[in-house]
């Protein structure tokens, strides 16, 4: 009977997610007797009946029994998002906002609800139901699984087809504390229908361990196993029964613990060759191809770490195209594939792809370098996942020795030692990669080239700190400092500074980097950020969401200057535009200040000068309209 209770889900999907959504509307809580009503039927509903099963996955343990012998690691574990990438909803863990609001899309009115320590969603249509079917009755579905807890919490509820998840149209912003529609936090083309997701198939890949999806398609039901849910030990170590039985068996003899020379059915991703313990990393943040025989969705994916993953799914390479024959019959499929993950020259964009940059890094084809020279889940703070002598240039002077003296490194970066120019990863990577509403550091290790930049349209490092400079100003600088052959620039090129040529003309993933970068403490000390505001002015106008979304950040970190009410998730068609309120604010602020100084090549003026105003709007009109979708 249930079953059939969810199937609600499954037939408004689309509904749902090709309409237009609305801001939440917080709303007084219910009645009593509406509360009662509200949560009608909820005893007989077993919540559990609709998730996936945790546990008797073939192998695997559980973190829990991990803890026995390693409760040092699995508290480091514990700190980790690793841990929180998929949870159950339980009060700590929902960030969200559950206090009766109501979010409302053209089809169905949603009232977040949370009773005891339980979350639910009442769902009532509020249109006409799909095309040849009547809407349905209003209901009560429990919510199911929470993923994420850092940048934003993205939430699932049961349809009813076994154990699977379908994405809830609304997405939990926590910087901002907000609800705001799931289509409005990615780089879409803003027409571009958002297909239904599912959590089984889509995302339970990686944002949990050792899963089993046990599709059926015959059926089309999902019987879901993990081991358990978030990134946990045998996620890294493999599968742990073996271990654990011999561990438990020693002692019970008395004998030595993981002595020497002995197979201990485990695997230490430092005590392998570093690629294989790199592989670990890539099953998850890499962009690979798998054949359909691997069977992924019926039983998961054959992989364990210590495996090399070359063998059972291989890493997408862009420019290795003849030596991935498999490849060929994808990008005949779908020839413009590429543009949604890499950089015209195959470095990747999207963040969550790392270890693709990795590979491709000369660093890393000396056969020593692997993602555990900078990073540790056990010793690390859980941001960024450095380990504790890796946050500075002593990740790369492990190996680049000679830069360790100070006279070598400013002779080699020409900015002052303890300079944001003179620290390694902001020159050789550079925020170049986007996700998650922020940009992110490149892990393809590589130095800046104007070249490069004219080739394939992604920032270069000089210009992504130096924001008021020219792109001819830099080409200059590395002519002048590492013989850099000169490259040929138009008019703009040389006359505009390239922050503001990429963030006025550049595709939808270029305007989101340069709005981030605006708002990037190290950028605004070296090119001031009194200026600034007018040029992300313009793209709180943008066409897409996701960059509205990232100028907005930006800005509130610059000035006061946004106009009330302004709602970044809301079409600019739709509403009064704000550039030209953020702009008079802008002028009203800066001419109180003393001594104030713009940069000539910004393109900034207090005054309303027309010759100004003209070249801001013929960069805005050559805004490269090509349909990005970024597929993080």
């Amino acid at each position: 009977m249930h079953r059939c209770r969810f199937l609600w889900l499954a037939a408004l999907s689309m509904a749902w997610l090709l309409t237009d959504c609305s801001r939440e509307q917080t709303v007084p809580a219910p009645t009593s007797t509406n509360a009662a009503a509200l949560i009608s039927a909820t005893n007989e509903v077993a919540v559990d009946s609709f998730l996936p099963y945790v546990g008797e996955v073939t192998g695997y343990v559980g973190a829990k029994q991990c803890q026995e012998c390693h409760a040092d690691q699995h508290a480091s574990w514990q700190k980790t998002f690793h841990r929180t990438m998929t949870q159950l909803p339980r009060p700590g863990t929902v960030l969200a906002d559950f206090n009766h609001v109501v979010l409302t899309n053209a089809a169905v009115r949603y009232t977040l609800i949370q009773r005891s320590n339980e979350f639910w969603v009442h769902l009532e249509s509020i249109g006409p139901g799909p095309p040849g079917n009547p809407a349905p009755e209003p209901e009560d579905v429990p919510l199911g699984l929470v993923t994420g807890s850092h940048h934003m919490q993205v939430f699932w509820l049961p349809n009813g087809l076994g154990s699977c998840q379908m994405g809830f149209p609304f997405t939990w912003l926590i910087p901002e504390k907000r609800w705001v529609p799931r289509n409005s936090t990615f780089i879409r083309p803003p027409a571009l229908a958002h297909q239904p997701e599912t959590w089984n198939h889509v995302c339970s890949r990686c944002h949990a361990t050792g899963t089993q999806p046990n599709y059926s398609r015959e059926t089309k039901t999902w019987l879901t196993q993990v081991a358990d849910f978030g990134i946990a030990c045998e996620a890294c170590h493999g599968p742990g029964e073996h271990h654990a039985t011999q561990q438990r068996d020693w002692k019970r003899r008395g004998k030595k613990a993981e002595p020497r020379g002995e197979n201990l059915f485990i695997v230490h991703p430092e005590k392998i060759p570093p690629a294989r313990a790199s592989q670990i990393c890539g099953f998850c943040h890499s962009m690979k191809w798998w054949d359909r025989a691997e069977g992924w969705p019926e039983r998961g994916f054959s992989y364990r770490p210590g495996d090399d993953l070359e063998a059972s799914t291989p890493i997408i390479r862009p420019k290795e195209v003849e030596n991935q024959p498999w490849l060929k019959n994808v990008l005949t499929k779908n020839p413009e594939i590429f543009r949604d993950f890499f950089w015209d020259d195959g470095m990747i964009r999207v963040s969550g792809r790392e270890y693709n940059g990795l590979i491709e890094s000369p660093c890393y084809h000396g056969g020593k370098f692997s993602c555990l020279s900078c990073h540790s889940l056990h010793d690390s703070e859980p941001d960024d996942m450095l380990a504790r002598n890796r946050t500075d240039n002593r990740a790369c002077t492990q190996c680049h020795e000679q830069f360790r003296a100070e006279s070598q490194l400013t002779a080699h970066t020409h900015h002052a030692a303890g300079s944001s120019g003179s620290e390694c990863y902001n020159c050789h990577m550079p925020h170049t990669t986007y996700g998650v509403l922020t940009a992110i550091r490149a892990h393809q290790i590589s130095s800046p080239r104007v070249a490069d930049e004219l080739a394939t349209g992604r920032p270069n490092a000089c210009n992504l700190c130096h924001l008021d400079q020219t792109l001819a100003w830099t080409a200059e600088k590395l002519s002048q400092w590492y013989r850099q052959p000169a490259s040929k620039l138009s008019d703009d090129q040389t006359a505009v500074a390239n922050s503001v040529r990429l963030a006025l003309t550049g595709d939808a993933g270029q305007r989101a980097l340069l709005a981030w970068h605006f708002g990037w403490e190290p950028a605004a000390q070296i090119s001031g950020k009194s200026w600034s505001p007018v040029i992300l002015a313009q793209l709180l106008d943008d066409p897409y969401a996701a960059v509205r979304c990232v100028a907005e950040r930006s800005l509130k970190q610059i000035a006061d200057v946004i106009p009330p009410g302004y709602d970044y998730t809301i079409a600019p068609e739709t509403r009064a535009s704000a550039r030209s309120t953020v702009v008079e604010n802008w002028r009203k602020k800066t001419l109180a200040m003393p001594n104030l100084k713009l940069p000539d090549r910004a393109l900034v003026t207090l005054g309303d000068s027309a010759e100004t105003q003209a070249t801001l709007q013929r960069l805005v009109r050559q805004r490269n309209e090509r349909p990005v979708r970024l597929r993080e």
